[in-house]
């Protein structure tokens, strides 16, 4: 379902001012998964760190998957465009790429129905 993000510093993409964006993070296919990860590595790439062991603790791959959910809804866009977000925007889109990485993990599990202890 799609959602929408209100920039507090709207870009320019195309040609055109946006301050809203929508997304939508059950749109993410494999490709934009895999391109979230390959444009993530290439933005650390010269520098030292920050390669975190579990997905889970990526913040730049969430911020990549987030942008991911974006153009995944909105096919004028492309992800160099979102490179341009500044301030606290980057911080909402990275939630969207957070919280499509953890959601399952926040769902109550079934209680084990197994007779072992």
């Amino acid at each position: 379902m799609k959602k929408e993000l209100k920039l507090e510093n709207p870009i320019m993409i195309n040609g055109q001012q946006r301050d809203v964006l929508t997304y939508d993070a059950q749109e993410i296919t494999a490709v934009h998964f895999a391109e979230a990860e390959s444009r993530k590595l290439s933005a650390i790439a010269s520098k030292a760190g920050n390669r975190a062991g579990a997905v889970e603790l990526d913040y730049g791959f969430h911020l990549y998957l987030g942008f991911a959910a974006i153009v995944a809804v909105n096919p004028d866009i492309d992800m160099s465009d979102l490179e341009r977000l500044k301030g606290r925007d980057v911080l909402e889109v990275m939630k969207i790429g957070r919280n499509f990485i953890i959601a399952r993990s926040e769902e109550p599990s079934e209680a084990d129905s197994s007779d072992e202890q």
